[in-house]
């Protein structure tokens, strides 16, 4: 496809006030409650399995960065051939959005992992093994975004990330940790989000 066409994409601006706006309703309905339900588990029986450890921090740091830099990398990717697709993307107006949006999605992605991957994947591996646990917890991750009424191409491509992240959560050496599958699960969502498609208009691929 020409870079003409790429070209014809919709932006749509978005600023400061009205990403605060989704923000205050997100943290109500959705990182409270998943934040809570995962701090009650922990406070009640203190499981390792749920990853609140820093884990072998070498390790977990080598993930995080090196892995979260080639997620932000490949999340924009995806969002460039999605966008090429549905011809419409949501572009950070200005850098006070720009930085409202990149500091939500840092504390997103960790108290996602902290459901999905130390909560859910953790209890559900500890109870029946990992080949029940992945791809459970990975499943619903994946499909749960559509209550965000994302589109189904968007759902799917949660995969390239949910599927990574699950085996990271399970294969790093050393204690269950949410460390490393924290940033880079950040990363990813900035790569696909915000501060992704700022940087794609920056460079004129959109």
């Amino acid at each position: 496809m020409s870079t003409s066409t790429i070209r014809k994409a919709r932006l749509i601006p978005t600023r400061a006030p009205e990403t605060l706006a989704w923000i205050r309703l997100d943290l109500l309905t959705r990182l409270v409650p998943f934040a809570f339900v995962v701090t009650l588990v922990y406070r009640l029986w203190r499981p390792a399995w749920l990853g609140f450890s820093p884990g072998n921090l070498g390790a977990q740091l080598w993930f995080g960065l090196l892995g979260g830099a080639l997620l932000f990398l490949a999340s924009g990717i995806v969002q460039l051939l999605l966008t090429r697709r549905r011809q419409t993307l949501r572009v950070p107006a200005d850098r006070p959005d720009l930085l409202l949006q990149t500091g939500f999605y840092w504390l997103n992605g960790p108290v996602e992992e902290a459901l999905f991957r130390g909560l859910l994947q953790g209890g559900l591996t500890v109870l029946a093994g990992p080949w029940l646990g992945l791809p459970v917890a990975t499943a619903v991750y994946v499909l749960y975004h559509r209550l965000g009424r994302w589109a189904w191409l968007d759902v799917s491509a949660t995969a390239l990330l949910g599927v990574p992240l699950a085996l990271a959560f399970w294969q790093l050496p050393g204690p269950p940790s949410l460390l490393g599958v924290g940033i880079a699960h950040a990363c990813a969502t900035c790569g696909f989000l915000g501060p992704g498609p700022w940087l794609l208009h920056r460079l004129r691929l959109v």
